[in-house]
Order: structure tokens, then sequence, then C-alpha cells
């Protein structure tokens, strides 16, 4: 796939999602990443000014990946169009051929709903919930993880594993432009996708849109913006490659309720215990020290029972009480857990088990 034919696929995307098509600074802009270039070369090459083209790239990778429901960043921006590509190219043949492969496409494309019962409503299994129309529940979480951001301080979202954190740390990104008295911009980092502190710094340039740096010269970057940074599995930051002078600069940055971040961070664990780093000196971990902790507990009883009646709404299966007992006790309420229970239970169904 060459730039040419990543401008035509991301164009006709973007026209099949009632969107505009790329400017021509856009489309420059693909095409320098496309070739390996840097936004200060793109910005060279284009007779750009450096600020506006790593702003716009920004920018463009926030459409592209709101339109296309894609982690779509600077890094990834040509490994991720290609697969699009390539899902497309897979299904496209399907429409010329047989009645037989007709009939995949047709089934894999019907929405979920009660005319459609073969198509099962309780995913994803794994991973965050991108998809806000999926989003379920958590009203008092979001309430009062605003409360602390408008009242000047940042969060930490403490839960286990698999307990929703990634899900919500998203939708607070989705809803910040609605929810936030001040405005900020929101950004979404998950540490999982960066090796160590020097691309951890690289990687927040780029979802931010200001030249890679890091320390006084990042400062001076940041100084003028006001950014809402949520960080996902900082636990990553206890691995080789980090130390704790990240973690004092992120405090450093975020103190202050006119500071130039404010954080929302997702970890399984309290960040004084995560970071025990700081118990030879008898001090707090730093960004303990800054965050308001924010327990995120599996579900009551009746959140999960309302799940479980939200998905099955979608279609005409129902499980009976003793099915949502037994789906309910065994979960704890933990949301993967009981997602992961009730997409086997209604397999189940479908293969005639039930």
């Amino acid at each position: 796939m060459d730039s040419k034919e990543a401008l035509e696929f991301i164009n006709r995307r973007l026209g099949d999602n009632s969107q505009s098509v790329l400017t021509e600074a856009e489309e420059a802009i693909v095409i320098g990443i496309w070739q390996g270039n840097g936004y200060k070369q793109i910005a060279a090459q284009n007779y750009f000014d450096d600020q506006y083209t790593r702003e716009l790239g920004a920018k463009l990778c926030k459409r592209l990946k709101e339109s296309f429901n894609a982690e779509i960043n600077k890094r990834n921006f040509k490994k991720q169009i290609e697969y699009l590509y390539g899902v497309e190219v897979q299904v496209q043949p399907l429409e010329s051929e047989g009645s037989a492969s007709t009939e995949v496409l047709q089934e894999s494309s019907i929405p979920v709903d009660s005319d459609n019962p073969t198509i099962n409503p309780f995913t994803p299994q794994q991973g965050r919930i991108d998809n806000p129309q999926d989003f379920f529940n958590r009203k008092r979480e979001i309430r009062q993880i605003f409360e602390v951001i408008n009242s000047g301080s940042s969060v930490a979202l403490i839960g286990a594993e698999g307990v929703g954190k990634s899900s919500l740390l998203s939708q607070i990104v989705r809803l910040a432009d609605s929810y936030l008295h001040s405005p900020r911009q929101p950004v979404f980092l998950d540490l999982n996708t960066v090796v160590d502190e020097d691309d951890f710094y690289g990687a927040l340039c780029d979802e931010i849109g200001i030249p890679e740096s890091k320390g006084a010269r990042l400062s001076r970057h940041l100084k003028s913006r006001q950014v809402l940074l949520a960080l996902d599995n900082v636990g990553k930051m206890t691995w080789d490659g980090f130390n704790r002078g990240v973690r004092d600069y992120l405090r450093g940055l975020a103190e202050g309720s006119h500071a130039p971040l404010k954080l929302v961070l997702a970890a399984n664990e309290s960040l004084n215990e995560l970071f025990n780093d700081s118990w030879d000196n008898g001090k707090t971990s730093p960004l303990a020290g800054v965050c308001q902790e924010e327990i995120i507990k599996p579900w009551n009883e009746p959140t999960a029972r309302d799940f479980i009646d939200a998905r099955l709404a979608r279609n005409s299966v129902r499980f009976t009480e003793a099915e949502i007992n037994q789906l309910v006790e065994e979960s704890g309420g933990h949301p993967r857990r009981l997602m992961q229970l009730c997409y086997r239970m209604y397999s189940r169904y479908l293969e005639g088990g039930l």
C-alpha cells in the first residue's frame, strides 16, 4: 500500500462516515508520515510552521481515531491504516462471490437487535470498551471524578484487573469537553504501548501535538497549555526503563489548580503501595501526593442484573432467573468476569444447548 492508496482509502472512509475529506495540508502530513518523516521534516518539505504541523498532525490523528474507531497516532499511523485497509479488502470480495459468501457478509453486518439473536451481545470479552454505546453505568464514579478535577486536583482510579478502569478512563476522556468547568485538551495514553521513559515522553508529546521533548523544554511547551492526561496501566512505571524522576516531574506539572496537567491515572493498587520506592525515605509516592484515589469496585447485584437486561434487550434471547442468579453469584459483580460468563451462556443458547 503506497501513500496514494492510503489517501484514497482515508478519504473514502471519511466520506462513508459523512465527514469532510482531508485538506491539502492534512494530505501532506499523511504523505510525510507514510514516508517515515518526522513533523519537523514534513514542515520543511511543505513550508509549514513546525508548531502548526505538530498541532495539525495531532488533530488529524484524533479525527481519524474517532472516525475509524481505532487507536491511531503518529507512531502507529501507517500500521493501523494498512490494517484497516486490509480488513476492507478481505470483506469486499465476498460481495461478488456465491450465495454462501454473501450470507457470511450479511450476517456479520447486521446490527444486533431483536430480529437477530445470532450475534452475541456480550462483547468485548477482553480489553477496554471504546464504543460509548457499550459503556455501562459508573455514573456515580464519573460524577465524583469530575468533581475532583474541577476542584483543581488529580485522580487515581484504583481497582482490580478487569474491573473496568480502562473503560472508565476512556469514558472520562470522551466526556471531558462537556464535564470540565475549565477547558482542557483530553489526552489518553496507555503505558503498555511504551517501552521506557524516553518512549513515554515521545508518545506524550505526539498525543498532545507538541515537539518531542522532556524536562525544562517540555515544561516550556506545556506552559501555555491545559491538558487532561489520562494514563492507563501506570504500574508500567515500576518496570526497568522508568525511575522516580518521571513521577516527580509529572507531579510538578500537575500541582496547582491552573497547572498545565491534570492527571487521571488507572492502577491495580494504591499508588503508595505500587511505587514503594518512597518507603525508604519515609515519603509518599509523588503521584500519590497529587492524586485523590477513587476506588473502582465490582458492580453490586442490582447493577449486574441491569447490565444483563440491557445487553439482552438488544435481541429476543432471555436468560432464566436461575441463570441470572448463577451469573451474578459466580462473577461477584466483576464486569469482565460477568461479560465472559454471559457470553458463554448466550453461546450455549445459540448452539441449542439451553
